[in-house]
């Protein structure tokens, strides 16, 4: 079997270097729709040098995102990448994320669960700079015709809205070229950009990246119901749930919690679509 759960849960974590700085924090904003309006005081802190913050998700593209990719090369995982799907995603946030960094990625596999017709590998990246521990990311990867195992199940973390109105909702759209500008922060597949190879996948046209949705989601979180401080995010996690396509509209929904938001995502032009469920920012 391409995947030997008992091996790649053995293995040391792959170190490696990342480094990052102003340019990369501000294409990777702008990736996910930051700076309109563009002189908006607001936006600027995801924009301006001389005002810049974070948003948390970078994380997920810090270093080229080769960080999580280091997973995938473990040992025990020998698997075709046509038959991966990036099902859900989870960062935890130590402490907010510099501007400029260089920091170590240890990448592990830390649960390979069986579903049947599929497996289930959790990839953890945990990153640390000189003055300790950053953050931590799981990725949820869905490897079709690797289940039957014997393995265990795994847990099924489902985050129900709230049976009442949201306490806000606002639409983000998405630009005709979001896909080209947010692969320029690492994630080439040409499933976002080619319309050929998007066919070959059965798509009619490229697809935007689910991270980018899920930054995009995360900054209308921030933007909204923390006052624009990225600094209260603890913790952020989603389910990938559906597909969006540039020039669609993102309506988020956001329920108000003690210490939490339970937001869903969906496409306003396709009924509704589930775009993201399950998801959760957690924050001070």
């Amino acid at each position: 079997m391409p995947i030997d759960a008992a091996k790649a849960l053995a293995a040391e974590p792959r170190r490696g270097e990342i480094a990052w700085d102003h340019k990369d924090v501000q294409l990777y904003h702008l990736g996910v729709g930051a700076g309109l309006p563009a002189t908006d005081p607001d936006e600027l802190r995801y924009t301006l040098e001389s005002k810049l913050h974070v948003l948390p998700s970078f994380a997920t593209v810090a270093g080229a995102g080769m960080a999580m990719l280091g997973g995938l090369a473990a040992p025990g995982i020998d698997v075709n990448l046509a038959t991966v799907l990036h099902g859900g995603h989870s960062i935890e946030l130590h402490r907010p994320i510099p501007v400029k960094g260089r920091a170590t990625s240890r990448s592990k596999v830390a649960a390979v669960y069986d579903k049947g017709k599929a497996a289930v590998m959790v990839l953890r990246s945990e990153v640390d700079d000189a003055d300790g521990p950053l953050w931590t990311s799981d990725a949820q990867l869905f490897v079709r015709g690797e289940g039957g195992f014997g393995g265990e199940r795994g847990p099924s973390a489902r985050e129900e809205a709230p049976d009442r109105d949201a306490d806000r909702t606002v639409e983000r759209h998405i630009r005709e070229d979001q896909a080209l500008l947010y692969r320029l922060s690492g994630d080439w597949n040409p499933l976002h950009a080619d319309p050929e190879f998007a066919k070959l996948a059965g798509f009619d046209r490229p697809i935007l990246h689910g991270l980018c949705s899920y930054g995009i989601t995360l900054k209308a979180v921030v933007d909204t119901a923390l006052a624009g401080d990225v600094s209260r995010v603890r913790a952020y996690r989603t389910r990938f749930a559906g597909i969006v396509f540039p020039g669609e509209t993102l309506r988020i929904r956001m329920w108000e919690e003690p210490g939490r938001v339970r937001v869903a995502v969906t496409a306003v032009e396709r009924d509704d679509a589930p775009v993201l469920a399950d998801t959760v920012v957690d924050h001070a």
